[in-house]
């Protein structure tokens, strides 16, 4: 997600680069393949048994000690679960330009510790995905960037292609240290998306969402979003109008989300997942709808204030990944132009 004010975090000096998607990529039309409903099946993403992952999209540093440092968090009066979800599918900012090579993950910057990571073994393939949680996200990470990949080739761009990092309790990045409760985030400095994936059991059992498969599909999904946002230049767009219901840090943030549901739309055509039914998608519009800015301000403060917003309310955010999913183009999402 985009900057933000509330539970805010701490940014080294600077700004990151920001701007607009450029008409010719947002325009590029799309033929996606949907798998059908199958009467009484829960959600479940299924991936086709004879794909092959690519592990080498997530670093793995489970398990790993931290080395010295605080926490890249700061002001704001919500603690614990109510942080985790206030903070849902951010994206940290750091300051510094955001072109160039990316700075190497290496143990300072992640912490010290003997854990290996385990995803380069175990993920492998499809029937991997369909046993182990964190061979799914490997699954969802190669799906989703093989989309944009596509996307980008079709407007003769090119997609760059970043880890997801998978981290226990709190890591060092680009954008400084943070914990595992500020939930799912970008830093658009080292352009790396972060998870601790114990969040996920936080979103079902503190928040009431299902949690299935592909919410978690969603909060990936969405985070890869602002990565597509921050090569087109979307980030120079948002400036200081960072929080209210109509300030273009909510508009990015139902950008990603509507992002998140093209991706949806089109996640069968990458040949990693085999098919996703009406139940996973159901999955992804509850999750949408747990994290609007109304429902978490209602449940951690007891009112709702508008002019606080960050992320988008729950009918907006529900409705933006739905008008991706239907609409199935990246130039449905232009929550910049108009109201939300």
């Amino acid at each position: 997600m985009v900057p933000l004010r509330k539970a805010q975090v701490k940014r080294p000096s600077g700004r990151p680069k920001r701007g607009f998607p450029r008409p010719g990529l947002d325009a590029m039309p799309l033929h996606p393949r949907f798998a059908r409903t199958r009467g009484g099946k829960t959600g479940r993403v299924r991936f086709r048994r004879g794909a092959k992952l690519d592990p080498d999209q997530v670093t793995d540093v489970r398990g790993r000690r931290m080395s010295g440092g605080g926490l890249a968090l700061g002001g704001g009066g919500l603690g614990g679960a109510a942080l985790i979800i206030f903070l849902l599918f951010t994206l940290l900012s750091g300051g510094g330009a955001l072109g160039g090579e990316l700075a190497p993950l290496d143990e300072q910057q992640v912490g010290r510790g003997d854990t290996p990571g385990e995803v380069s073994e175990a993920c492998r393939s499809g029937e991997d995905a369909n046993e182990r949680q964190d061979c799914r996200i490997v699954g969802v990470v190669n799906s989703v960037q093989r989309f944009w990949d596509g996307v980008f080739q079709r407007s003769n761009r090119q997609y760059r292609y970043v880890d997801t990092v998978f981290f226990t309790d709190q890591v060092q990045t680009g954008c400084g240290f943070a914990s595992s409760q500020v939930g799912p985030f970008y830093c658009p400095r080292d352009q790396r998306v972060y998870i601790d994936l114990a969040f996920f059991d936080e979103l079902q059992s503190r928040f009431g969402t299902g949690g299935g498969p592909f919410a978690q599909a969603y909060v990936i999904a969405h985070e890869y979003g602002h990565h597509v946002q921050n090569q087109l230049g979307v980030f120079d767009r948002i400036g200081n109008d960072r929080q209210g219901p109509e300030s273009r840090a909510v508009r990015s943030e139902l950008q990603a989300d509507c992002y998140a549901g093209v991706w949806a739309a089109n996640a069968v055509e990458t040949g990693l997942i085999e098919e996703l039914t009406q139940a996973d998608i159901n999955d992804g519009l509850d999750a949408a709808t747990a994290i609007g800015d109304d429902r978490i301000q209602e449940q951690t403060q007891g009112q709702v204030n508008p002019e606080t917003w960050t992320h988008g309310s729950s009918e907006q955010r529900r409705r933006w990944f739905s008008r991706g999913y239907q609409n199935k183009q990246p130039a449905a999402c232009d929550t910049f132009s108009g109201g939300i």
